[in-house]
């Protein structure tokens, strides 16, 4: 695996698209997040179909096809710096045989920011693509609105992504001790597995570095999303583990722990816990398809270069 193409940094005044690649949202919650962003010196731009609702499926923010054709136009316009997912919930996988991807495949590459439901979004960005892309809270979540944490560590991510170069949450925890290189890929494991099979899905680990995280599953459903992960060879080759939050996961962390090194341990590479990305406060930034150095004894992930050029 390796290093993908980086998009340029923010800068004050540019634009950026929000799309809703997933489920609909609240939108006075959007407007609070688009607040925080435009404090930044960021003019955030939705698409026609960002507010959405689906005609007969409520969990969906839209049809698939408009879904698919907001993130098309806004990856396509050379005036958005940056496309950036409102929230998460449930539809991504299905917006995204909806995109020319290699008619994007020709353009300059953007910041994409997302994460939960965003997963086969990055995957598909990745893979497709070949562009890098940016683990991170989106702009209706409530952790987003209410933690400055999570807001910041996301601003310097785009804005000075020298700045956080360096990844060390005081949480981290090691499960398997070692040191390993590799480029940063994954996201929500439930959505990795799920996907597996598909055009925008890779094929194999490739000495990659697992990013994982995931939320409200009982502890037999990550057992079984792990050994489908197991089974098809997807893990064949991995460099390291690095796990986040496992938020409302039952029946308790420790359980869930006991699963984690059940299923990855007898890889034999270095793996760390707690790593606070993904569905807790604070939330933190955690760029994928970049090179990094994972320490697991030291509880850090160094990135080789920044997130953005």
């Amino acid at each position: 695996m390796t290093s993908l193409r980086r998009p340029r940094r923010l800068v004050a005044g540019d634009r950026v698209a929000i799309i809703s690649p997933s489920g609909p949202f609240p939108p006075d919650k959007l407007q609070a997040g688009l607040d925080v962003m435009r404090s930044w010196g960021l003019e955030p731009v939705l698409l026609d179909h960002t507010l959405d609702t689906h005609p007969q499926f409520s969990y969906l923010a839209g049809t698939d096809a408009d879904r698919g054709r907001d993130f098309q136009a806004a990856w396509s316009d050379p005036t958005f710096a940056a496309v950036i997912s409102a929230r998460g919930g449930y539809g991504t996988q299905r917006m995204l045989e909806h995109v020319d991807w290699q008619a994007l495949r020709q353009l300059e590459p953007k910041a994409y920011v997302g994460f939960s439901d965003a997963t086969p979004l990055h995957e598909a960005i990745n893979v497709r693509l070949g562009v890098a892309t940016i683990h991170g809270p989106m702009p209706a979540w409530t952790v987003f609105i209410e933690d400055g944490e999570t807001q910041e560590h996301l601003r310097q991510t785009l804005f000075e992504p020298e700045s956080v170069q360096k990844i060390a949450p005081t949480t981290a925890r090691t499960l398997v001790p070692g040191r390993a290189t590799g480029v940063t890929f994954g996201g929500c494991v439930s959505l990795l597995s799920s996907g597996i099979g598909t055009p925008e899905t890779r094929a194999r680990a490739e000495g990659g570095i697992l990013i994982i995280e995931d939320l409200e599953e009982e502890d037999y459903r990550l057992d079984r999303i792990l050994t489908q992960l197991r089974r098809t060879g997807w893990l064949d080759n991995l460099a390291g583990v690095v796990a986040g939050s496992w938020t409302d996961c039952r029946p308790s962390y420790e359980q869930i722990r006991a699963v984690l090194i059940d299923r990855l341990g007898d890889y034999n590479v270095p793996i760390v816990e707690e790593f606070r990305f993904g569905h807790c406060r604070p939330s933190w930034t955690i760029p994928l398809g970049v090179s990094a150095t994972l320490d697991a004894d030291a509880g850090t992930l160094v990135l080789d270069v920044p997130a953005l050029t």
